[in-house]
């Protein structure tokens, strides 16, 4: 039997797979995780024409579900954050940005998302190790074999529902890792709004992170979360308009659709143009 081998951050590119204008590493294993996951990268319209420069990076939860050009989405709708983002750095809207979707692991995606176990759910609790694997595993791979910085200022995460959770908790406790959140309809509500009470819990020092968060008034689950979560950020010293935006969209549900409609204005904000 072949031993399968995890993800080795300086070996060689695993094989890919044609998917459009992206590279498509499919179910590459991790020594932190029980599930392989499927990598996918959207390098920016000028990289190749610049062999000298080096680009932010985002890193993307639920990675079917993000790309045009990747025809996985378990709902068969994408959020078309390469189509978005290409057209905003066409148009010098935003910075070339290197754009990275981790796939989720199907079965395994709520306890990888998720920082506790939550009883109600009798589920959860493996964000440190999702975080592990891309901390120790997915970014060290990425920054070796594409032109990145490397800077937390130069790095995001972003992901919706659960993945804007896990968003949240990674740059928390990675502030020397990522510097950019993109936090879009997160599951505040998760183990009784443990992510609430954790940041009123901590009198410390905050972590320098830029946040977008958003979420949708037809998400009648999540708007009262949003809302507490965006309160307590302020009152933990981030600042809206600089460090902080929070943003309701009339009408929106808790979709793919809704998440790709807002998701070229995260990208403005957290990647503007000149850093």
């Amino acid at each position: 039997m072949e031993t399968v081998r995890p993800l080795d951050p300086h070996g060689p590119l695993p094989p890919r797979q044609a998917a459009g204008s992206l590279l498509h590493f499919p179910a590459v294993p991790s020594r932190f995780l029980d599930q392989p996951h499927d990598l996918t990268i959207c390098l920016p319209p000028d990289y190749d024409r610049e062999p000298g420069r080096h680009y932010p990076v985002l890193y993307l939860h639920d990675g079917q579900n993000v790309f045009d050009d990747l025809p996985l989405a378990a709902f068969g709708v994408q959020w078309g954050i390469d189509t978005t983002a290409r057209a905003l750095m066409h148009a010098g809207l935003i910075e070339p940005v290197i754009l990275v979707a981790i796939g989720n692991a199907g079965r395994e995606r709520i306890d990888e998302y998720t920082p506790t176990r939550d009883a109600a759910h009798d589920a959860g609790g493996r964000a440190d190790r999702y975080g592990q694997m891309l901390v120790y595993e997915v970014k060290p791979w990425v920054d070796h074999h594409w032109r990145t910085r490397r800077a937390p200022a130069d790095t995001g995460v972003a992901g919706s529902s659960l993945g804007g959770l896990l968003s949240l908790y990674l740059g928390i406790t990675h502030p020397t890792v990522f510097g950019k959140l993109g936090v879009l309809s997160p599951s505040v509500w998760w183990d009784d709004r443990w992510v609430v009470r954790q940041l009123a819990a901590d009198p410390g020092r905050r972590p320098a992170l830029k946040v977008w968060l958003d979420v949708g008034t037809g998400e009648h689950r999540m708007v009262k979360g949003a809302r507490l979560l965006c309160r307590m950020l302020v009152r933990r010293g981030w600042r809206p308009g600089d460090d902080l935006c929070y943003y309701e969209a009339e009408g929106a549900m808790h979709d793919e659709r809704a998440w790709g409609e807002r998701a070229g204005a995260a990208l403005r904000f957290l990647f503007p143009p000149g850093g």
